[in-house]
């Protein structure tokens, strides 16, 4: 026997109001639907199957770099209709574990458990008990508590409203008995579709023992209709992340006001003040600070880095003991060694900075190579681009580049040199040299400035 994933995701979603299929919206950066194709991956199942319709190519091709068996469902006639679109996929000795591609918290652990009760018997549901049932299918057991049946909130009775155990959907099969079950369904329901749900009603009817697990949080059973819905789980996906993080080290100042949108793994001792984004794949070495307000993109970090207030990073190496910010940018394929400072509104750009240099204030650098212990004064800039192609500008160790500098690139700079202030630099620069070009001071003696002729009013009487 094998185990098989079937991921139910045909509906079009026409509550969130957008042009995009519902599976396709983002939760913690991710689509709806990856959230569920993981959880299933770490089920280790022999094939996942994909259920789906609206946006079909979209869709497809949002997820071209998965294994996966796609089925397509061209009219939604219910659940049950759903599911008999893959039986030809299946093998009557297999389990079959039916997901849900809009239901995106459920959890590794609850599935689990689900398929432990479906080795016993033919058929195990995953169901739950809410405090307010509205809108759920419910529960129907009898006298012995045994299920006999599912019955969907708009055809239930009175009575059975008030039943609070209900139907996450959640359920795990066998192929050959639910092949059987599904070849029997009809829509003589309220919305005259063709529910899988009945196939409870029809187990028990034959003598089977259906079993049943519970859910371990409500949160993992909420799906998506709308956006409401789609950033009310957002808000428990990231609390969940700041949980994991604080018990696994990191000092979060405070927890609801974190995103995490990809990965993170921290060292020891981390700190993360409020309102910071993290997305794609980001490592935090030891001892790292991160000030407010700052957005960390597939990075890496090394120890004992702080980044203060207000920084962008992106695709960019920070080695230990370096100090990033405030109001800094790092572009993409940016390299920095240990005990770098770039300070407050610096911008860098696929350069490679050395050991222990300097760019401390208001300045660019862009397509540079920079060695160790240079100093870049303020408003100091590469100008890397003619308006066609990228230049590269080079510059040696134990530079020291006066304030308003301009390096017309390609131009390369020799160890030890020394550029004055104001200058633009459009040739190599020697090594141990101090290089300048300003035009001379002028003083005019006796030039007065300019002044505004009084302006004409209207006649007076």
């Amino acid at each position: 026997m094998s185990l098989s994933v079937v991921i139910l995701a045909a509906g079009q979603g026409t509550r969130m109001r957008s042009a995009l299929p519902k599976i396709l919206h983002p939760l913690g950066g991710m689509p709806l639907l990856q959230h569920v194709i993981n959880v299933a991956r770490q089920l280790d199942p022999a094939n996942i199957h994909v259920v789906y319709g609206h946006g079909a190519e979209q869709v497809r091709e949002a997820f071209a770099h998965e294994s996966l068996n796609w089925v397509l469902q061209d009219r939604q006639l219910g659940t049950g209709h759903a599911l008999d679109q893959v039986m030809p996929s299946l093998s009557d000795q297999d389990t079959v574990l039916v997901l849900y591609g809009d239901v995106p918290l459920i959890g590794t652990g609850t599935l689990q458990a689900l398929l432990d009760q479906a080795a016993a018997t033919p058929l195990a549901v995953l169901t739950a008990e809410l405090a307010d049932p509205h809108g759920y299918g419910r529960m129907l057991r009898d006298s012995h508590g045994r299920l006999t049946g599912i019955v969907e909130q708009k055809d239930a009775s009175a009575e059975q409203l008030e039943i609070r155990e209900i139907n996450t959907g959640f359920l795990a099969a066998n192929v050959g008995h639910l092949r059987r079950w599904l070849s029997r369904l009809d829509n003589s329901n309220a919305q005259g579709e063709y529910y899988l749900t009945d196939v409870v009603a029809m187990a028990a009817g034959e003598g089977i023992d259906v079993a049943s697990s519970s859910a371990g949080e409500a949160s993992e059973i909420l799906g998506v209709n709308d956006r409401v819905q789609l950033a009310a789980l957002e808000r428990i996906y990231q609390r969940n992340r700041a949980t994991q993080l604080m018990r696994d080290g990191v000092t979060l100042a405070d927890p609801a006001r974190l995103d995490l949108r990809g990965e993170l793994r921290a060292g020891i001792d981390c700190a993360v003040d409020v309102n910071v984004v993290f997305e794609g794949i980001v490592r935090l070495g030891d001892r790292v600070r991160i000030g407010p307000n700052c957005f960390i993109k597939n990075a890496t970090v090394g120890d004992d880095v702080e980044i203060f207030a207000n920084c962008v990073i992106e695709d960019g190496m920070i080695g230990n003991g370096s100090r990033i910010g405030p109001f800094a940018r790092i572009r993409p394929q940016t390299r920095l060694a240990e005990q770098v400072h770039i300070g407050n509104f610096v911008e860098i750009k696929k350069s490679h900075i050395a050991a222990g240099s300097k760019v401390n204030h208001l300045s660019y650098i862009g397509d540079t190579n920079m060695g160790s212990r240079v100093n870049i004064g303020a408003g100091t800039i590469t100008c890397n681009y003619d308006g066609a192609n990228k230049h590269l500008t080079e510059i040696g160790n134990d530079v020291f580049v006066g304030s308003d500098t301009q390096f017309i690139a390609p131009v390369k700079v020799g160890d030890g040199a020394t550029i004055g202030a104001g200058s633009t630099i459009t040739r190599d620069v020697p090594a141990n040299e101090l290089t300048l070009s300003r035009c001379p001071q002028q003083t005019r003696p006796g030039w007065k400035r300019p002044v505004k002729k009084p302006e004409s009013g209207p006649a007076q009487d």
